[in-house]
């Protein structure tokens, strides 16, 4: 859907100039219209989104909207701090309280006084620290290491993380008080792949802002180059797109970029995405099964040709002589399951039909059999890792999640 530039709020068009932001996604402009709108209430947010999608720009519009604007912003990575110091950085300590405090030392929560703390990566924090976190939330309070002295603090706490909370919570790794008084509201930020033009948008810009900077010709797209980089998952964000055009802005200076050039810095195997239409559902970017769904059509329906190309073949040769683990002359009939979500092993049999192996007959079985084979094939495949599963069947790892509850497969 075309975005009317004229209906964007000016606070929005502002927040976008001020800090940087490129892009007229519809759940773009959400998310950055959410945080002006919580801004002036002291609440504590949740920023939720996949690495490099611009996360950090959201504590920094809540900061620069709200009342304490005139104070100290301090942005905190947690999973940058060593699991041992992370307390006394976060909470300060006292000289003597351990191994090389010669002397006391204010914390992030003393220093912001007044003010707004962000931290990034929460999810990374120790259950410990943790534990000390929910105090400062819920009374303001908090110790520093080595003192029992209560000190109290009038900060305000934006948090950002990559992680399904929720699968957090559920393992045990993420208090689950704390999830609920961190989220009061929250955040999400779109990733790159469904932000449609803005992925154009942003490598106009880098290309442009490289040449300047280093004096270079800059180098212009063709519609082939956008084709290329629009059917391209992106999974590492903004991040990963401005590196790729900063390698093209350089070792291309000056010159036409084409699809066969984008190709050239991305993996072949990653150039075979077909991106969901963009959009957001309603103002708060409410979840929708349907394009899921539709993803998973698409992949299997993008490697159908594949598959009956091999049909083709082995009906040729009319019998499989010399598959490992299968009796010679064993007539086969191939399954319709998609290359990229079921890894091909002869020994399974995972892609034969009859009563070859112990694996049940997957003729005649539902989509919703199918996809929960899949799934279960692919975690066994990759040994119960969600996040490798995840990638491997091109959805999110909250979807996985979801998935894996849905058909029982703990």
């Amino acid at each position: 859907m075309e975005l009317n530039l004229t209906d964007v709020p000016a606070e929005v068009q502002q927040a976008k100039m001020r800090f940087g932001i490129v892009g007229n996604a519809p759940a773009l402009l959400a998310a950055v219209g959410r945080a002006i709108q919580v801004a002036p209430i002291d609440l504590s947010v949740l920023v939720t989104g996949e690495s490099g999608s611009g996360k950090e720009f959201f504590p920094q519009i809540i900061h620069a909207f709200s009342p304490r604007k005139h104070n100290r912003y301090i942005a905190v990575n947690c999973g940058a701090i060593p699991e041992g110091t992370i307390d006394s950085e976060l909470f300060g300590h006292e000289k003597g309280s351990f191994t090389g405090a010669v002397s006391a030392r204010k914390g992030y929560f003393e220093e912001a006084d007044g003010g707004t703390i962000f931290l990034d990566e929460v999810a990374e924090l120790p259950l410990t620290t943790q534990a000390r976190l929910l105090r400062v939330l819920e009374s303001g309070e908090f110790l520093k290491v080595g003192s029992s002295t209560v000190q109290r603090t009038n900060i305000r706490v934006v948090a950002a993380t990559n992680v399904d909370m929720v699968a957090a919570v559920a393992s045990g790794r993420f208090r689950e008080d704390l999830y609920y008084r961190l989220s009061t509201v929250q955040i999400g930020v779109p990733p790159l792949r469904d932000r449609g033009g803005d992925i154009m948008l942003l490598a106009r810009k880098f290309a442009q802002d490289f040449s300047e900077r280093y004096s270079m010709p800059a180098v212009t797209f063709e519609d082939s180059a956008r084709v290329a980089m629009m059917h391209y998952r992106w999974p590492g964000n903004v991040r990963q797109l401005k590196n790729v055009v900063e390698q093209m802005a350089l070792f291309n200076a000056g010159s036409k970029i084409d699809g066969d050039d984008v190709r050239g810095y991305m993996p072949d195997s990653a150039m075979t995405y077909t991106p969901a239409v963009s959009g957001v559902s309603g103002a708060g970017g409410a979840h929708s099964y349907e394009k899921e769904r539709e993803l998973l059509f698409n992949m299997i329906f993008r490697m159908q040709g594949e598959i009956d190309a091999l049909r083709a073949e082995l009906n040729q040769s009319g019998r499989v002589k010399s598959l490992p683990g299968v009796a010679r002359e064993t007539e086969v009939e191939v399954i319709d399951v998609p290359r990229g979500l079921v890894k091909y092993d002869p020994k399974a049999a995972d892609l034969i039909g009859g009563r070859v192996g112990n694996d049940e007959d997957v003729v005649g079985r539902t989509l919703e059999d199918t996809e929960r084979e899949t799934i279960r094939r692919s975690l066994e495949s990759n040994g119960g890792r969600r996040k490798a599963t995840a990638q491997e069947l091109n959805i999110s790892e909250r979807t996985l999640y979801r998935k894996i509850k849905e058909y029982g497969l703990e």
